[in-house]
Order: C-alpha cells, then structure tokens, then sequence
C-alpha cells in the first residue's frame, strides 16, 4: 500500500469495524446507548468478514473490496433505504435510534464505495505490481553498492 488515501481509507475502516464491536459488545450487555445493532448474529458475521476484507484490501486485492462493498449493501444498504423511506413518510414522530442507525448505515455504505474507487482508480496497483522474486534483486541498491566497493577493492593480477 503506497497511497495515502488507501492508508486513511484502511483506517476509517478499521475505526468503523472498532465502532461497531462497541455497538455489538454494548448491545449484549444491555448498556443505554444510542446506536442498536440491526441483526446481532450478522453483525458478528459481518465483523469477521470485514476483517478478512481488510487484510485483502490491505493487499490491494479488488477481490477485498467486493466482498466489503457487497456484505455491507446487503447489511446497511437495505437499512438505509427502509429507514430513509420511514423518514420521508412519517416524517417528524420518530424515535433517535432511527437517525441514529440512518447515520451509521450511511457511513457503512459510503466507506465501502469509497475504497472500491480508490482500488479502482488506482495505477500503480496494475503498473508496478510487487513481485517478491525478482523485486529483491531489482530493487536492492544498498546490496549493489556494498558487492561494488568489495570489487574495487579486489586487484587481483592476471597472469
């Protein structure tokens, strides 16, 4: 990962992935708080996936951002869509866990996208792939440099 915003989008999500552990781990201790887990037994689910998706984005593996941007659609897309639609139609007598839970599957769908685009959108992922076996020998200067002053210093005579 050499790009900045992939490093900042990788953080926003692991903040998020923190958040909702909090949710869930509050959820289940019956604490006051005003954000509810959806679905308890997808949200555990969800967080282990996150987790294998951060490792792949982490990698720079699209494959990564897929499963990420299409388990959180189905988690927070559907959420967001019911919760807006209640919004618009009861409009002013609703309860805060409703915006509440509206803002983080807002955010829950925004972070995903996001890193789609920026894995997407990103040249060096397909120009300058790393390759372990030929990189150690490309890019080693501090090697080439120490093997050149061991040869300069090798005068041997030829006969």
């Amino acid at each position: 990962m050499k790009n900045l915003s992939t490093w900042l989008l990788v953080m926003f999500m692991a903040m998020f992935w923190i958040f909702r552990i909090i949710v869930a781990v509050l959820y289940q201790l019956a604490v006051e708080f005003p954000f509810i887990p959806l679905n308890m037994s997808m949200e555990i689910i969800l967080l282990f996936v996150a987790l294998v998706c951060m490792i792949l984005i982490i990698k720079r593996k699209i494959v990564g951002a897929l499963i990420y941007l299409l388990s959180y659609s189905m988690y927070f897309g559907v959420d967001l869509l019911s919760s807006i639609t209640a919004i618009l139609e009861v409009g002013e007598n609703l309860d805060i866990n409703i915006y509440t839970n509206t803002f983080v599957s807002f955010i829950g769908m925004i972070i995903p996208i996001a890193i789609l685009f920026d894995l997407l959108l990103d040249k060096n992922r397909k120009n300058n792939p790393k390759d372990k076996k030929t990189d150690w020998f490309y890019n080693n200067e501090k090697f080439d440099r120490k093997m050149d002053e061991r040869a300069d210093k090798n005068n041997y005579r030829t006969l």
